[in-house]
């Protein structure tokens, strides 16, 4: 992104500003205390994160450095608009959601595509192959240095009625929160219907869906083992955020903080990817009723596992739906860009079969 146009949405994200407590940039106090005030992501690991900034951050450096953290639903920020704000420095620190700039920028979220990953180890390797590519696209086009990449649970299928292959989706009304989540369900003969999470529970619960698409802890927690009887488990895509800092006030960072996040941001994103897979567990565990979950979260609902076929399935859907919508939205430039990082690993090339 060049300068004047950094400067022109300034101006026109500049009324954010105001809603923000969080928008200023560090700053050094009188007693030469520096002050950072950071937008974070949502729900377990805005507190996760909380930790490191308003603890652990102060411990390290003797005091020097502390934060403040707001998830960005609190702080007023529109997930769409954080890299702008982030391009822009409005916010200097903040995390990046790529569902919620896949419409816009769909290059940035081709790791977590629908399908792509059946595992968390294979996420892993997408994410370490395309992560060169991030970093140069946040720095060119929004003037941003990528610090870590966080991740979400596994978005797994709770269904009301019984669902033991990955095939019996057909048919059903499946909640999606990403366009390519859509194109997966649509190839397995499903409808889906786009929800928000907050009203994914009113729509099970009215009829509107057969299913719905989330984390295992998640549905848990907004009371779909409730409704619902079968969890498959097999993962459909997974969630990966961004924490990102603005190159102006990077620059304007004393080193021994940016040495201290260059140290610490990187122990902090495997910390996350470790929760998140304790956190899928658990999730499974409360779903079915074990009885290490909390007595009030315990379901009754099925867990059925993917099969041979249902991983075969899944690739066959990624390679004839989910890829090639997928580049229809992002164009020749995404294709490119997806055979020279990912394609190598998953054995598909954009345009053309294997």
């Amino acid at each position: 992104m060049t300068a004047p146009l950094r400067r022109w949405l300034a101006r026109r994200l500049l009324p954010v500003c105001t809603l923000l407590a969080a928008c200023a940039c560090a700053s050094a106090a009188a007693d030469g205390a520096w002050h950072l005030r950071v937008v974070g992501g949502t729900g377990r690991y805005a507190q996760h994160e909380a930790r490191f900034w308003t603890e652990e951050l102060p411990r390290l450096s003797q005091g020097r450095f502390r934060a403040s953290l707001m998830p960005f639903d609190r702080a007023g920020v529109p997930g769409q608009k954080m890299l702008d704000l982030i391009s822009v420095g409005v916010v200097p620190l903040g995390t990046v959601t790529l569902a919620h700039v896949a419409g816009e920028w769909p290059e940035l979220a081709i790791p977590d595509m629908a399908g792509l990953s059946g595992d968390l180890a294979s996420l892993r390797r997408m994410v370490q192959a395309f992560r060169p590519a991030t970093e140069r696209l946040l720095r060119e086009r929004f003037n941003a240095r990528l610090l870590a990449v966080y991740v979400y649970p596994a978005q797994v299928f709770f269904c009301r009625q019984p669902m033991q292959a990955l095939a019996e989706i057909k048919g059903r009304r499946v909640r999606v929160s990403g366009y390519s989540q859509a194109d997966f369900v649509r190839a397995l003969g499903a409808e889906p219907v786009f929800t928000e999470f907050n009203a994914m529970m009113g729509m099970m619960e009215s009829d509107g869906i057969d299913c719905a698409i989330t984390g295992a802890m998640a549905g848990n927690a907004v009371g779909l083992h409730r409704v619902t009887g079968t969890l498959f488990t097999q993962p459909l895509n997974w969630g990966l955020t961004l924490f990102a800092v603005n190159e102006d006030a990077w620059a304007a960072f004393p080193p021994e903080l940016q040495a201290l996040l260059l140290e610490h941001m990187p122990r902090l994103e495997a910390r996350n990817w470790a929760e998140s897979d304790s956190d899928a567990l658990a999730g499974v565990a409360c779903n079915i009723g074990a009885s290490t979950c909390e007595p009030a979260r315990r379901g009754r609902m099925q867990a059925q596992a993917p099969g041979v076929a249902d991983e075969r399935l899944r690739r066959d859907i990624l390679a004839n739906a989910v890829l090639p919508g997928w580049m229809r939205r992002c164009g020749s430039a995404c294709a490119e860009l997806w055979n020279q990082t990912l394609a190598p690993l998953v054995g598909l090339r954009a345009g053309g079969r294997p």
